[in-house]
């Protein structure tokens, strides 16, 4: 008998912490390795924002805060979702914790039982699924063509709702893909949810600020307010404010669930870092002049990359309207031959062609449940961007 609970076998790793650490590895060995599997801002997080954890580590901002966040925190979250979102809430609707997957492991912990089903749009976030196994619920995956931008259809989110579903999980702009829902778009699935009341929606908003071409950013319950009781709101500072190491997610909804996912934390992990706390009002109350520089940049990267596989031979590289990754189809070089005579039979075996011959880490598409794909991030320097497109590039022209 295993030592282990049942519930892991259930579970897989995160495939991208997997590729990024062999891709670790192989650096180490001395191999020249471009990794494009970690979703990271290379820019450093705002000097502004730096200084204000240092400042609290000399003031002695060193101790337990409230278990779910400082108050000056929550009221800067507060704010925030107003100022940017037309989203009122109180500090009681507010939960701060260790990072956005925590919040978001906290809400399934707090409201899933055995059984319960959480519609999660594919291609999605690896973590999402696997969140959902390990509360016991069941993840009910929906593919999103390409075709359709990688986006939920309202005729199949209305095809996937059982009573048992309990949570739609909707991630704008989206890992992996970019993809962002338009008001229009999110409309079409509002609808669909005012008809079955007994389906929650939590929507991951990470990547809000890092949009292109003059998108017009909203979130649900914004556009339909009828929804606001029975949405948890998520997002974090990593992001938009490149402080992925300082572990700082918050979420706003209702009452309830925000003072039972409170519950869980206090018994869990407790306060989020206090220092990082304090890092995080100065992110939000400071100046926000460098996030529309950063994605400026970033959608440079984006054009520069998507231009650049778009004459691949064997690839399609449709391009995003967020985030900092591209979802490439690899289905023109499925079949083909390595020169070492190997059939590239999924996208699995396409990446680890890859990463042998050219030392390029990418990270497949069935790890985020629809493939043919795989999944770049370009949030590097345009000089690693261009080698690593031109060793792609030789890498799919090697094939027979």
């Amino acid at each position: 008998m295993s030592f282990l609970a049942d519930r892991l076998a259930r579970v897989k790793p995160s495939a991208t912490m997997g590729i990024t650490a062999l891709a670790t590895e192989l650096k180490a060995t001395g191999r020249d390795i471009i990794s494009l599997s970690v979703g990271e801002p290379d820019f450093d997080t705002p000097e502004n924002v730096r200084e204000a954890g240092i400042r609290a580590i000399q003031t002695g901002e060193t101790r337990y805060t409230t278990f779910d966040g400082r108050i000056e925190l929550k009221r800067a979250i507060v704010d925030k979702f107003k100022r940017e979102n037309g989203l009122t809430y109180d500090t009681s609707q507010i939960t701060v914790s260790s990072g956005g997957k925590q919040v978001l492991y906290n809400a399934m912990v707090a409201t899933l039982s055995p059984g319960d089903e959480v519609i999660i749009p594919a291609p999605y976030w690896v973590s999402y699924p696997e969140m959902v196994l390990l509360c016991d619920g069941e993840p009910i995956p929906v593919a999103c063509s390409q075709n359709n931008g990688f986006k939920l259809r309202p005729e199949d989110l209305e095809a996937a709702i059982t009573p048992k579903t309990k949570w739609l999980i909707l991630n704008s702009p989206s890992n992996p893909t970019g993809a962002a829902y338009t008001e229009a778009d999110l409309r079409a699935v509002a609808d669909v949810l005012l008809k079955h009341p007994h389906v929650w929606v939590m929507t991951d908003d990470m990547y809000e600020h890092v949009i292109y071409d003059d998108f017009d950013y909203k979130t649900i319950a914004q556009v339909e307010p009828k929804l606001y009781d029975r949405t948890l709101t998520v997002n974090g500072v990593s992001k938009a404010y490149c402080m992925t190491g300082w572990r700082i997610g918050y979420a706003g909804g209702p009452r309830e669930l925000i003072k039972a996912m409170g519950s869980i934390q206090s018994n869990s992990t407790a306060n989020p870092c206090s220092i990082s706390q304090a890092a995080a009002i100065e992110a939000l109350n400071g100046p926000q002049d460098f996030i529309p520089v950063h994605s400026k940049r970033f959608q440079e990267r984006r054009d520069l990359v998507c231009d650049a596989l778009n004459k691949v031979p064997g690839l399609f590289c449709p391009k995003p309207e967020g985030a900092f990754y591209v979802y490439p189809s690899c289905a023109g070089v499925l079949g083909k031959r390595t020169p070492q005579g190997k059939v590239i039979e999924t996208d699995e075996d396409f990446v680890k062609y890859l990463l042998e011959a050219e030392g390029v880490a990418v990270v497949h598409g069935s790890a985020f449940g629809l493939a043919p794909h795989f999944r770049i991030s370009y949030a590097t320097s345009n000089e690693q961007l261009r080698d690593a497109c031109e060793r792609i590039d030789r890498a799919c022209r090697a094939l027979q």
